[in-house]
């Protein structure tokens, strides 16, 4: 007995003529509903506005994955050209910032030395009272006390108790000479005691050395404030230091005592210039 979901056609005319029919029935109905597409969209677009509506909603999504795939895959070429291109430019631009990184590492210790200098020089010129610019060749930055030795002594007519200056403010003074080389006491070293005053008031202090660096900003009266960021410059007394040369910034607020930092660091500092005392030293006694 066959099978009764065999659909097989046979020798049996009768189901040949009814899937003939089927065949015939389906293409009619589909050219039939072209038809009427077109005579809807020529004719009378509002009446079957809902059937175009229908059939373009099943077709957008096929048509919009359609053009998905489409761009990406002629997009391919372009992003793999681009992937290559993109990594020959970093490589060539990272071996030129290695082939330039030495010269600019030159260049900025060039500038840098440069602004220093002519730092030095506006302060050797427009001062007649500059003895010798020597070079800083070392400083004591561990021990208790804080000096630095100066290769300029007294055949550069280097004497003691003569200031010694830098581009951004003052060093020190000279504590001991020889022939050719300079010992000079810094501001920092706990024996350092250098009148100022401050520059938005006038107000007298003086800066003490801590021996760690710093300075110790101690007022001559009391109840004084100190704020962050007063400047304190030399007030000639005492006739060692000229007037007006920086000396510290307060680094945190105090009243009658405040820490202060010096403005000219030796330890960063290649050249010195030495003036002489701004007060003449009196004659040694025979």
């Amino acid at each position: 007995m066959l099978d009764g979901r065999d659909r097989r056609t046979g020798f049996s005319r009768r189901r040949q003529y009814s899937v003939f029919a089927g065949y015939v029935l389906a293409v009619a109905g589909a050219v039939a509903g072209a038809v009427l597409l077109v005579l809807s969209s020529a004719f009378n677009p509002p009446a079957f506005a809902a059937l175009r509506m229908s059939v373009a909603s099943v077709t957008a999504p096929v048509s919009t994955a359609l053009n998905a795939t489409i761009a990406a895959v002629a997009g391919i070429p372009d992003a793999i050209g681009s992937h290559f291109h993109v990594r020959a430019e970093n490589q060539a631009l990272r071996a030129d910032m290695a082939r330039h990184r030495d010269l600019l590492v030159r260049a900025r210790t060039i500038v840098h030395d440069n602004r220093r200098l002519r730092a030095l020089l506006q302060i050797r010129d427009r001062d007649a009272s500059s003895v010798a610019t020597a070079r800083l060749v070392s400083s004591t930055a561990s021990s208790g006390r804080r000096f630095a030795l100066l290769n300029a002594g007294r055949l550069h007519g280097v004497l003691p108790a003569m200031p010694v200056i830098g581009p951004d403010g003052l060093v020190g003074r000279v504590l001991e000479t020889g022939p050719a080389v300079s010992r000079v006491l810094l501001l920092t070293d706990t024996e350092s005691l250098v009148p100022v005053r401050r520059t938005r008031d006038g107000l007298p202090a003086i800066a003490a050395g801590r021996g760690d660096g710093a300075l110790d900003i101690r007022s001559v009266t009391t109840n004084v404030r100190f704020d962050v960021g007063d400047v304190f410059v030399t007030t000639g007394t005492g006739g060692i230091y000229a007037p007006g040369t920086p000396v510290a910034r307060v680094q945190a607020a105090g009243v009658d005592n405040a820490l202060g930092r010096a403005f000219a660091h030796p330890d960063g500092l290649d050249y010195a210039i030495v003036q002489r005392p701004f007060l003449p030293l009196p004659a040694p006694r025979p």
